[in-house]
């Protein structure tokens, strides 16, 4: 299948799943998640009708902005964001969705200040308690959530969460149902900035409609919509 042919089933997959929630399917936006992807592959991906990209690593990131690779698309940052690097996605990336920790937060803050920007995030929510993933563990995801709808430059926008790798979708639902409620609580809890808090991104290639049904405002897709993903090629970061 091309490009082309992958957007169309995976947007028709989603609009399903949504239907069968009782949902509007124009609530849920298709992320695609662009990692190890050539600059060509996503002008495809953007051709076909995907609104957002959505980059896990800085080098790749700042590529394909040089090669104007995004255009006609949002861009998101959906990777693990490291202290030192947030310079180089403050005021490029329209969403950072991964913001794991308060350090974290306070270096964007920083650094949107410095810009003169306000950035929106989403705080990463380690849904799971897993300890080889970063994250806010879910008793103090409202902590931080007040604290960063506190600060100046930041627009908190909502959470983001990657639950256990499963063998069949249905075992992520109550991971899903629990970001939901999360999300819910969130939004009750800062009622003076509800309108903003409209983002709840979870699920991915294996589980994307299972999220949607539990309540997926966003979905990352990488695989469905590109195939196997190539080799990755030059140096870490």
């Amino acid at each position: 299948m091309s490009i082309e042919e992958r957007v169309r089933a995976v947007r028709a997959r989603i609009d399903a799943a949504a239907r069968a929630a009782g949902r509007d399917p124009g609530e849920i936006t298709l992320c695609a998640a662009t990692k190890v992807q050539t600059s060509d592959a996503i002008r495809q991906a953007i051709a076909a009708g995907v609104p957002v990209c959505g980059e896990n690593r800085v080098q790749e990131m700042t590529a394909h902005l040089a090669d104007d690779a995004y255009a006609g698309a949002r861009l998101h940052f959906i990777g693990h964001l490291q202290t030192n690097k947030v310079r180089q996605v403050v005021g490029k990336a329209d969403l950072i969705q991964s913001v794991d920790s308060l350090h974290l937060l306070r270096a964007i803050e920083g650094q949107a200040d410095k810009l003169g920007i306000i950035q929106d995030i989403l705080l990463e929510v380690n849904i799971a308690g897993e300890a080889s993933k970063g994250g806010f563990p879910p008793e103090e995801v409202l902590s931080a959530a007040l604290q960063a709808a506190a600060l100046d430059h930041v627009r908190l926008r909502g959470l983001m969460a990657i639950p256990p790798p499963v063998d069949v979708p249905e075992k992520n639902r109550p991971f899903f149902a629990a970001m939901r409620q999360l999300f819910v609580d969130i939004r009750r809890e800062i009622d003076d900035n509800v309108s903003d808090i409209d983002c709840l991104s979870m699920g991915m290639s294996d589980d994307f409609e299972e999220a949607v049904a539990q309540g997926a405002t966003l979905v990352r897709v990488g695989t469905a919509l590109f195939g196997p993903r190539p080799p990755r090629t030059g140096t870490a970061e």
